[in-house]
């Protein structure tokens, strides 16, 4: 599969392209380990996140891809966190929870 161009990637997590949305996705893409082999699965991950109000953005404090998950109830919230946990494995991308939220930054593939 072809990469998609940066202003695809971040048309698909409904970003604005502007200079600086390219520079911070160039960053982001430059820091994830591996990002070709994350690329498909990461944006297929944001558009499943959708229907529980969570999604995959750019982190604003690190050079990463997050994922939010925004769920509204206790129920949902563990549901979204397990289907994030069960891509992670299937996929062999590493993640990392941010301490204290329901975040995880996406570090690349394993």
């Amino acid at each position: 599969m072809a990469s998609l161009s940066n202003e695809a990637i971040l048309t698909q997590l409904d970003y604005t392209v502007t200079p600086s949305s390219l520079a911070q996705v160039e960053a982001v893409i430059a820091n994830t380990q591996n990002f070709d082999n994350v690329e498909k699965h990461l944006l297929a991950l944001h558009e499943r996140l959708k229907s529980y109000l969570s999604y995959v953005a750019l982190s604003s404090s690190k050079e990463y891809f997050k994922i939010k998950n925004e769920a509204k109830s206790e129920e949902l919230k563990a549901e979204v966190t397990d289907l994030i946990n069960q891509w992670s494995t299937k996929y062999k991308i590493e993640i990392e929870k941010v301490p204290g939220k329901d975040t995880y930054y996406v570090l690349g593939y394993k």
